[in-house]
C-alpha cells in the first residue's frame, strides 16, 4: 500500500490526482500547516529531513520529491506515461521537468513577496512581468493540441496542475489565457479530479 504523507494546499494533491487516475490503492496521513508562519509542521521531517511534501512511502522505501514520485506511479500504474512519438515524449519530458525547475521559483518569490507587505510591492511588478513570459509560451503552446505533451492526457499535465493553479491564485494567470484557463477548467472537471479532492481535504487553488 502506498502511504502518501499530505500537506493542505500543497503540491502534494498532484500525487492523489495522479493516484486516482491511476487506480493504485493507496492511504493519505494528513498534515496541517502552522496558520501563522504557513510552513509545513515538524511532524513531516520524522518522515523525511527535509520536511517537505509530498513524500510517499511505498515497498520500504520514503521518496520526495514530486517529479520522482510522478515517474514512480507511472511506472507502477502503467498509464499517464510519455506519448509513443519522439516529439510528445520529448514534450512530455519537458514539462515534467519545467514545471518544477522553471515554473514554481518565480511563483515562490511572488509568494514570498506578497507576504511582505508594502515592502515586497517593488519587486511584484517586474516578477509578474517575468512571469508573463511563461504564461504566454504556455498559451501559445496550446493552440494545437489540448494537453501539453500531445492529444491525450499525460502525467505532464499531472504536473503542470499546481504551478498553472498557483498562477491562477496569485500571478497574472486571467482572461488573457483562454487556452490556459480552459485547460485548468478541463483537469477540474476530471472525476479522479473530483476524487482526489475529496480526499485530500481543502485545496485552495481548485
Amino acid at each position: 500500500m502506498i502511504v502518501v504523507h499530505h500537506l493542505e494546499n500543497s503540491r502534494s494533491q498532484r500525487i492523489l490526482w495522479l493516484l486516482e487516475e491511476l487506480g493504485l490503492p493507496y492511504e493519505i496521513r494528513h498534515y496541517r500547516r502552522d496558520p501563522k508562519t504557513m510552513l509545513a509542521p515538524p511532524e513531516l521531517r520524522k518522515v523525511h529531513p527535509l520536511g517537505k511534501s509530498p513524500v510517499i512511502e511505498d515497498e520500504g522505501i520514503v521518496l520526495a520529491e514530486t517529479g520522482a514520485i510522478v515517474e514512480h506511479l507511472v511506472l507502477k500504474g502503467g498509464g499517464f506515461g510519455p506519448p509513443s512519438d519522439l516529439p510528445g515524449a520529448l514534450l512530455w519530458r519537458q514539462f515534467l521537468h519545467y514545471a518544477e525547475g522553471s515554473m514554481m521559483p518565480p511563483l515562490l518569490a511572488l509568494l514570498v513577496v506578497g507576504r511582505l507587505g508594502l515592502l515586497g510591492r517593488p519587486a511584484r511588478k517586474p516578477l509578474l512581468k517575468m512571469f508573463a513570459v511563461h504564461l504566454r509560451w504556455l498559451e501559445a503552446e496550446l493552440a494545437t493540441r489540448d494537453w501539453f505533451a500531445g492529444p491525450q492526457i499525460t502525467a505532464a499535465d499531472v504536473m503542470m496542475s499546481f504551478p498553472l493553479e498557483a498562477a491562477q491564485a496569485r500571478a497574472g494567470l486571467d482572461d488573457r489565457y483562454p487556452r490556459l484557463q480552459a485547460w485548468i477548467a478541463r483537469i477540474h472537471a476530471r472525476p479522479a479530479y473530483q476524487a482526489a479532492l475529496a480526499k485530500g481535504g481543502p485545496y485552495a487553488y481548485a
